[in-house]
């Protein structure tokens, strides 16, 4: 949108030209904060193939993210500095992940293949609904 300084007669305004910048700049910050975005769990595979399943986890939160939604991908996020071959970092991240997944509204299951700790996260989700 453009405002001009000037009004319809060409004489320079610049109270008008002040209170419909204030306006649309008003109008501009609520859309934004009125925009919904929900919060998604992105449950997908993360052991085995760990390059392969975190190029894959990079990309189904670039869809989300495509699709108006906010990912929480805990497999690219733990593994920073946690250790997922130690058994009590694991089964503590993984607690962390059911918290996070309590605060989702939904939980998109993605790739091909369902491992053992996608499907705790699946039944989780399915006895919070």
């Amino acid at each position: 949108m453009s405002i001009d300084k000037f009004n319809s007669e060409g004489y320079y305004d610049p109270t008008t030209y002040e209170t419909l910048t204030n306006i649309y700049r008003e109008e501009t910050v609520a859309d934004k904060k009125a925009a919904y975005l929900p919060l998604v769990y992105i449950c997908s595979p993360y052991a085995g193939d760990v390059d392969h399943n975190v190029t894959n986890a990079r990309t189904y939160s670039h869809f989300a993210v495509d699709n108006n939604a906010i990912p929480i991908t805990t497999h690219l996020l733990y593994p920073q500095f946690m250790d997922d071959s130690r058994e009590e970092e694991r089964e503590l991240a993984m607690h962390f992940n059911y918290v996070l997944l309590g605060k989702c509204t939904e939980l998109w299951v993605c790739g091909g293949l369902v491992s053992q700790g996608m499907a705790r996260e699946i039944g989780l989700a399915r006895k919070r609904c």
